[in-house]
């Protein structure tokens, strides 16, 4: 007899909508992910790919048992073993390496795979810090970007999302929305119904800027001249609001003072946008009220990305948006959820507080150090022999026989292949997790639907058992999941998270964060200074991208998200690689020059690597510039391979974030 039961789940992925998913299981196997209708943002619409997750959670190749490297590392070889064979050989290895080397000489590498608090940054961060191993600055995602925003306002915060159907001018900058932020499309065709213009500036005429009223195509990294271009029109046009300005910043003057060195045929030269193309913009943003600025992830790729994004978010205050319904900007919201960090975290478990650091955007130089070498590297979380940038130095250090790595994953990824342990993790539907948007406002409580599969464990249950395998004995490693609920919100303090409870969450599914007029922008700017900052001592910091420096070769590569995937999770579903093609869109003219048609096979190529792509061409990328979308797993036979493989390891302006776009190719045909 088929039995069907119903679940309230969260999305796990890491993507600002954090979508509050309806499951169908039938007879214990989940069949079906919806969106639930219930939910105030959700509101039973969800993206493609999240509806293939039963597809991936009862995927063939679910890894569900422990496993031991019995070859050579890269060719895939292990053999089963059991958990206590796998915490005995890592608490023997790890033993071992600290009374060698130190306990520096550990580090564990993750990101976001999970964005739930307790399995992303919950028991695995006491055990390292009790562990002692080296810090690792997980800064490959946003926050050059957060930086400059907050230098800005004080905080890396934005309006309410929902607000947003109250905007008349809505400007996407640098954000394929209807690829990546689902929800915030349909609160813009909400706005648009009621009149509202929506703009779309980017360097790429993707699915988001086919759809605006408006596109402004600009030059790659060229973000910030574009903001001082519309601020010298603005300013020179008395599209400002001067009252405001008074009374809630600081620095005009000088900011006036830089905008007056953009006029429109300069930035125009380095945009790429004409001088009527620039006056259009800047007078829709002076003219039009209440405006929205969506500012994107991908632009803090490059290496001004922290000055771009710190420009960007001046402009809402020159017009006087914050405070207006619909008016602002967000770049992203997450910091609103005021979690009791030290209690989840436990940093004063550290025995040195001191302990080194490592980048994880330059993991492949760091596993290279002669002085002070990493020993051991713990994976979870991610997959850094895919994500992390100038892969071929990335994956010459995994291969070091001297260098004991564990991964903890659901699947035989990539990174797999260097590894001397493998654990099976569980998917979601089998944890029990707290998780914030980084977008909407809603807190959200994730309970278990189903049992783990296999030998599969959480990270939080692996790290536990992993601390009382190495003999930790303090309280913290006793805490169940509800526990550490309980302390991320344990924040009197906080008037946003305002006294919410675990009981709260468990009997309604989620809650909103409180926003009152008082405790948001302009009402509360927690600058030093109470105001929004439009200049700052780190201004003369932060460098202008010159668009020759360091380019040995003529392309420039972005390599962004496609539609199908996240980062590198669902690139090994065969229904969603169905749906993607790896390609590379080039410019007639580019493709013309070096003899090239659609459907070639080419390879792109640099002082860092080459990869075998299929060319696309088309007029939806400018002259000079790649784009590619999409991190597909390595595929031999296809001769398939991550695109990081081209992409710099080097550092943001601040915020030490990857700058992947400022990656340089030339491009040839292959086969």
């Amino acid at each position: 007899m088929t039995t069907k039961t119903y679940h309230r789940s969260v999305c796990p992925l890491d993507c600002p909508d954090t979508c509050s998913l309806l499951v169908e299981k039938e007879n214990g196997k989940i069949t079906k992910v919806d969106g639930n209708p219930d939910h105030p943002v959700t509101k039973g619409m969800i993206c493609h790919k999240v509806r293939k997750m039963p597809e991936r959670t009862h995927h063939q190749e679910r890894l569900l048992h422990p496993m031991k490297r019995i070859g050579k590392k890269g060719d895939f070889s292990f053999e089963r073993i059991t958990w206590e064979e796998a915490y005995k050989e890592i608490t023997s290895r790890f033993k071992e390496i600290i009374k060698e080397y130190g306990a520096e000489a550990i580090l564990p590498y993750s990101f976001y795979g999970n964005m739930g608090i307790i399995n992303s940054e919950g028991m695995d961060r006491r055990f390292f810090h009790r562990l002692g191993a080296r810090k690792l600055e997980r800064t490959i995602c946003n926050t050059a970007g957060a930086e400059g925003y907050q230098i800005t306002m004080g905080k890396a915060v934005g309006i309410d999302p929902e607000k947003t159907v109250h905007s008349k001018l809505i400007v996407i900058w640098g954000c394929n929305l209807i690829s990546t932020n689902l929800h915030q499309v349909i609160y813009a065709n909400k706005a648009r119904k009621n009149g509202a213009e929506i703009v779309v500036i980017d360097v790429h005429r993707n699915r988001t800027a086919k759809w605006a009223d408006h596109f402004y195509q600009i030059k790659p990294g060229s973000d910030d001249s574009l903001a001082l271009g519309i601020m010298h029109l603005l300013i020179k046009n008395d599209w400002i609001d001067q009252e405001f300005i008074d009374q809630y910043s600081n620095g005009f003057e000088g900011l006036k003072w830089r905008a007056m060195a953009y006029p429109p045929e300069k930035v125009a030269q380095q945009t790429g946008l004409s001088v009527e193309q620039l006056n259009e913009l800047a007078q829709m943003y002076g003219t039009i009220s209440p405006s929205f600025i969506r500012i994107g992830n991908g632009l803090q790729h490059h290496k001004n990305g922290g000055r771009i994004t710190r420009l960007i978010t001046c402009l809402p205050a020159l017009t006087g948006q914050w405070g207006k319904t619909g008016g602002g900007a967000l770049k992203g919201n997450s910091r609103y959820a005021e979690w009791n960090m030290q209690k989840v975290q436990r940093p004063d478990l550290r025995p040195d507080p001191n302990v080194r650091s490592t980048n994880m955007n330059q993991i492949g130089f760091a596993l290279h150090e002669k002085e002070d070498p990493i020993k051991a590297l713990f994976i979870y979380n991610s997959n850094p022999a895919q994500v992390a940038p100038n892969q071929k130095l990335v994956r010459k250090g995994l291969m070091r026989d001297d260098l004991f790595t564990v991964v903890h994953d659901l699947f035989l990824t990539d990174s797999c292949r260097y590894a001397d342990i493998v654990l099976p993790a569980t998917s979601h539907f089998e944890n029990l997790d707290l998780y914030k948007s980084y977008w909407h406002l809603y807190v959200q409580l994730n309970e278990p639907v189903m049992d783990p599969i296999g030998e599969c464990k959480s990270n939080f249950t692996m790290f536990k058992e992993l601390a009382a395998s190495m003999g930790f004995t303090e309280q913290c490693f006793q805490n169940t999941e509800e526990d550490m609920i309980r302390d991320a919100l344990d924040n009197p303090g906080s008037p946003y998270l305002n006294g919410l409870t675990l009981d709260q969450l468990k009997k309604d599914g989620w809650a909103k964060l409180k926003l009152e007029k008082e405790t948001t922008f302009p009402a509360t700017i927690p600058t030093a200074s109470g105001k929004i900052e439009l200049v700052s001592p780190i201004d003369d910091q932060l460098r202008e991208m010159e668009q020759s420096e360091n380019r040995h070769f003529p392309l420039q590569l972005i390599s962004g998200p496609n539609h199908q995937f996240l980062n590198s999770i669902f690139s090994n579903l065969e229904s969603l690689q169905a749906l993607e093609k790896p390609v590379v869109y080039i410019h007639p003219s580019d493709a013309e020059a070096r003899d090239l048609r659609t459907g070639n096979f080419v390879e792109l190529f640099n002082e860092l690597g080459n990869v075998r792509l299929q060319a696309e061409v088309t007029e939806d990328v400018s002259e000079g510039l790649l784009i590619t979308q999409g991190l597909w797993w390595d595929d031999e036979e296809k001769e398939r391979h991550s695109i990081n493989f081209l992409t710099p390891d080097g550092l943001s302006d601040i915020g030490k974030g990857a700058t992947f776009f400022n990656c340089f190719v030339d491009i040839k045909k292959n086969g």
